[in-house]
This record gives C-alpha cells, sequence and structure tokens, in this order.
C-alpha cells in the first residue's frame, strides 16, 4: 500500500487477476484498474456511485468473455479500417487474418486495433501524493511477433490511471523506436452509465461544431456539415454511433462532453491532441460513450488518399502525449 494525505494505492488480487486500485477519500472516489487484462479502468466509483458500465462480478470474468465495458484502449487503430490494409508513411500493409488477433465490426471490417484485452501490460510503477494516486503499466509493442505483423513500428506505449480531485484522468505517451514516423490512430472508449436514471431521461451536450458524415459502413466520406443536434440532446429514443470533429474548446484547449440526467452529470475532457470524438449510444443500454479519438476513422487510408490532412504521427526518438479525463458532478 502506498499512502500520502488522501491518497491510496492498493495492489491486490481479484479472482487471480491482479488489480491496482486508487483511493481518494476527500471525494470518496475510487478506481480499478487491472493490467493483465487490457489494462483496463473498469471501475471508478464517485460518491458510492458507479460510473462506469462494467456487467461483470470481476475482471476475471472480463478476461473469460472479453466485452466491450469500462475504458478500453484502442490501438494502434480506432474504430474500422475499411478493408484489411492500411496504408502508413506510402507503404501498403496487408493485416492478416490468420493470426487471430484481428477484431470485426458487423460488415467484417477490422475494427479497435489489437490491444483491447491484451495480456501484455507491465506493471511499472503506483503512488500516492498530496494530489493524486497513480497506476501506470507499459507495453513493449515490438516484443511481440503477433502484434509486429500486423502493425511493423516498434514503439512503447506507457499508460498512467490518476485518480486526482475525484476525477480519473487517463495518461497516455507513445515513444517511436522504429525508423519511420509512427502514424498516431489511438483511442478510448469509455463506458460511462448514471446508476438509477433510465437512459431516456439524460441529455447530452456535444462539444463540437462538424458532423462528420459516414458511409452506410460507417466509414467516413471525407465530407462533413455543421452539427444539428441540439444542446442539451436529449437521448430519450435516440441511437448514436456519431463522428465529429472541430471540437469546442475551452481557454485552456480542452472539449467538454458531458450526459446528464437525475441531478448528475459525467463529463469527458479530452486533450488538445484528441482532435475527433465520437458519440456511442446504442439501443437498449443505459450507457452513453464519449470516445477521445487522435484521428478520424479510417484514418491512415484516409489520409494517403488526400482526404484527411490531420492525421498526427511521432517522429524517430520522439514521444506523443496526451491525456483525457472523466468527472462526476452532481448538480
Amino acid at each position: 500500500m502506498t499512502q500520502a494525505a488522501n491518497y491510496q494505492v492498493h495492489q491486490v488480487v481479484t479472482d487471480g487477476i491482479d488489480v491496482v486500485q486508487l483511493s481518494d477519500a476527500l471525494h470518496g472516489a475510487e478506481v480499478l484498474v487491472a493490467p493483465p487484462v487490457g489494462n483496463m479502468a473498469y471501475r471508478y466509483r464517485n460518491g458510492g456511485e458507479d460510473v462506469l458500465y462494467f456487467p461483470f462480478n470481476s475482471p476475471a470474468e472480463l478476461r473469460a468473455k472479453p466485452t466491450f465495458c469500462g475504458v478500453p484502449f484502442l490501438a494502434p487503430w480506432a474504430n474500422r479500417l475499411d478493408s484489411e490494409a492500411y496504408w502508413a508513411n506510402d507503404k501498403h500493409y496487408l493485416l492478416n487474418p490468420k493470426l487471430g488477433n484481428l477484431r470485426r465490426d458487423a460488415h467484417q471490417n477490422p475494427i479497435h486495433g489489437l490491444l483491447n484485452f491484451s495480456p501484455h501490460w507491465k506493471l511499472v510503477m503506483t503512488g500516492a501524493d498530496d494530489q493524486s494516486a497513480w497506476t501506470t503499466s507499459q507495453l513493449d509493442f515490438a516484443i511481440h511477433p503477433d502484434l509486429m505483423a500486423q502493425f511493423p513500428f516498434a514503439h512503447t506505449i506507457t499508460m498512467t490511471h490518476r485518480l486526482s480531485g475525484g476525477e480519473l484522468l487517463v495518461e497516455t505517451a507513445l515513444a517511436n523506436h522504429s525508423a519511420e514516423p509512427l502514424p498516431v490512430a489511438i483511442g478510448y472508449h469509455p463506458y460511462l452509465c448514471l446508476p438509477g436514471v433510465p437512459r431516456d431521461r439524460w441529455t447530452a451536450h456535444l462539444a463540437a461544431r462538424d458532423h462528420v458524415e459516414l458511409s452506410e459502413l460507417l466509414i467516413p466520406t471525407g465530407k462533413s456539415h455543421p452539427i444539428e443536434f441540439s444542446d442539451p440532446y436529449p437521448l430519450k429514443g435516440a441511437v448514436l454511433d456519431d463522428v465529429f470533429g472541430n471540437l469546442i474548446r475551452d481557454p485552456d484547449g480542452c472539449a467538454r462532453f458531458w450526459v446528464e440526467g437525475g441531478g448528475r452529470r459525467i463529463t469527458v475532457t479530452y486533450g488538445p491532441k484528441y482532435p475527433v470524438a465520437i458519440a456511442y449510444a446504442p439501443a437498449g443500454h443505459d450507457y452513453m460513450c464519449f470516445e477521445p479519438m487522435a484521428a478520424l476513422t479510417n484514418a491512415f487510408n484516409l489520409a494517403h488518399d488526400g482526404g484527411y490532412k490531420e492525421l498526427q504521427s511521432v517522429a524517430p526518438g520522439e514521444t506523443w502525449q496526451e491525456s483525457f479525463r472523466v468527472g462526476l458532478t452532481r448538480l
């Protein structure tokens, strides 16, 4: 256990899974992270209320039946590719479905990368001070042949989950060890819930100016138009799987999306290097996702075709860093 003022860190074993527990006594907040299961934050509790959708009793159940919930990490690409191939640095790379590490959408296109529930994360540090409690894990992409076969860019991913001021902060660093630029199209998919309040009573704030046009396969067409959603937008009867750009930034450079209901508001705050947002609210589920994205869906291929100019990259020997945070406030 590590302890400092209001913050504590505990390393525990839950049903055979190593888990790190972060706690904030002042705000009554807790975060649970399972490094062996995708390094996923699967619980964020604030004031005794669970903010994340997690339909299991333990991370062992999640590992036995991998299901999107909690805060999954999407890399080396988030969302869909339009084929079993992609472009990077003017080279065409073919994916190998026989390796068994591709996830597919309903149209059988590759989706959400290779690391959603990866067991390859290594816990490297935990700590607590007067400002926060945190846990840091790393994944060395280059030492895993099945990953490099699909995405041949040697890099190290460092992810820190930090509990501070009652909020969950997720910090990500990509260190490029390869001899070519590392294209950046990662993202996260936090599943948010407001316990005890039916989703038909939720409203959402979409902090964006542009609504990206998608094909029937949910691939960007290269066009967008001004956002047409009301603000706030009622979720009663609504189904969302929409991509937004040209985010509305506050003076600190961050964009803030929120969902509200029952006198509570969950806010997802995007750092400047997350320029794309996806809002996901499927029918029949009491959760809402605001997904921080480093790039547009299918960014590798759109960038090569000239339809996307904002694809970020990391030069050899350099590191890309960004963060987002999730917080609950009572209104």
